[in-house]
């Protein structure tokens, strides 16, 4: 078990922080800074030179197909409502009708293209990119798994059915879902429309997010630290509010830990609102607010809060690079917690605890040991300590999911983003489609404080 051995800044009591769940239960405590062998298990060193990969030579989209493996195909595609997929999609009369003709070029064009649907969304997800509102999360399994690959293995080895089932999602959730699914009734409609949108969610994921990782379901306003994909920690979250400032979905990577940071007043405020002339005109209030404006020869004014309990930032920030400027950080307004709605942010994401957090993640990064991220967090001063290794982060968007009490829940749609989704499950499927996000990105300039 991690323990911080001082005094937290913020008044943060000493903290039994990440680890002990995902690692082994009955690991004695190191006596010194030298990790257990669980820990190294399970936070492996930095490899120090990247490992190049090779692009997958593709195999053709069309390969040639016996009547047992296509037969095969069918009792796949008359089952495929089990992964929340219709078989009606992938043209099964027709294909039975090649497989009565026996061996043929029809037989294998037929059989080649309703199996590559079948990876199409399976691996990609059915929903089109149209219906995925602010949506940004670059899925790698396309280019990982090409699907003439994937046909030519399941000829190869002839398990169809094992082959394509290898591409479904591995985090526990899809298969929880998946089983809701089948606990669900037909007449349920509406219900089993949810659930096998929320399925398709994860598809949209890598297949494998990682052996360690940030995950937010901003609908639950919830925060998993995760290894092995067990949740170590959850931390409440503050969301954006609905509209231009909704948080959107990303996979990004933390690549460091920003503590007692500094916050750069946008310009809607600095001269929208006249906050950079009050301070020119007053720098007593604006130092006793945190406040520092600086004109320049141009005349243009910028503002910047420095580091403080009253900072729109709080006491750290995760340094999380994209072209949307969405970060976890924390916040003074820690009151806003307690709310059951917590969708008020400017789009950035707000955590619970998040001194605790980023001290997790600057020691499991390996950026600090935990002497010197106490002393960082004490100092008062800016500090970015960046990761040796970096994390992942994912910001995700469920409206049915299991709750950090381990039960399936449901979840308000707070953006209205499910109805394009659901629509999409009623329509024929989208059978040539983009392969890159639609949505309008809206870049936050920085977050607000909320009083």
């Amino acid at each position: 078990m991690i323990r911080f051995s001082g005094r937290l800044a913020g008044g943060v009591a000493t903290a039994a922080l990440v680890a002990t769940a995902a690692l082994a239960q009955d690991a004695a405590p190191a006596p010194s800074p030298t990790p257990s062998a669980a820990f190294a298990e399970a936070f492996p060193p930095t490899v120090s030179q990247p490992v190049v990969q090779a692009t997958p030579q593709v195999a053709p989209l069309v390969q040639a197909w016996t009547v047992a493996q296509a037969q095969a195909l069918v009792a796949v595609i008359e089952g495929i409502d089990a992964e929340g997929l219709d078989p009606k999609d992938y043209d099964l009369a027709p294909l039975k009708v090649a497989i009565a003709s026996g061996p043929s070029a029809e037989l294998n064009q037929m059989a080649s293209q309703s199996f590559i649907w079948l990876v199409e969304d399976l691996r990609d997800g059915r929903t089109p990119f149209e219906a995925r509102q602010q949506w940004f999360v670059v899925d790698p399994d396309r280019e990982a798994n090409p699907a003439g690959n994937v046909l030519a293995e399941a000829l190869k080895t002839g398990d169809i059915a094992g082959t394509l089932m290898k591409l479904n999602p591995t985090h526990p959730d899809y298969a929880r879902l998946k089983a809701e699914l089948a606990a669900t009734s037909d007449g349920q409609t509406a219900r089993r429309k949810l659930i096998r949108a929320n399925m398709d969610r994860w598809r949209w994921l890598a297949r494998d997010l990682g052996p360690q990782y940030l995950i937010t379901n901003v609908p639950e306003f919830q925060l998993r630290l995760t290894v092995k994909n067990k949740i170590v920690s959850t931390y409440r979250t503050i969301v954006g509010k609905p509209g231009r400032t909704a948080t959107p979905q990303l996979a990004e990577v933390v690549e460091g830990v920003v503590f007692n940071p500094t916050w750069t007043v946008p310009q809607s405020i600095v001269k929208g609102e006249g906050l950079g002339a009050r301070v020119l005109a007053n720098p007593a209030w604006g130092r006793a607010n945190g406040y520092v404006a600086t004109k320049g020869a141009n005349g243009y004014v910028t503002v910047v809060q420095q580091p403080g309990p009253g900072n729109s930032l709080g006491r750290m920030k995760l340094e999380m690079p994209n072209e949307h400027a969405i970060f976890f950080h924390d916040t003074p307004s820690r009151h806003l917690f307690a709310n059951d709605f917590r969708a008020l942010s400017h789009g950035c994401v707000r955590t619970e605890r998040a001194l605790e957090l980023a001290m997790t993640m600057a020691i499991l990064g390996k950026g600090a040991t935990r002497e010197e991220a106490v002393a960082i967090s004490d100092s008062g001063k800016y500090k970015k300590v960046m990761l040796a290794k970096p994390w992942r982060a994912y910001i995700t968007y469920f409206t049915m999911a299991t709750d950090i009490n381990g039960e399936m829940a449901t979840f308000k749609d707070i953006y209205g983003r499910d109805a394009p989704v659901l629509a999409s499950l009623d329509k024929p499927r989208v059978r040539d489609r983009g392969t890159k996000p639609t949505s309008e990105v809206i870049v936050i300039e920085d977050d607000l404080t909320d009083t």
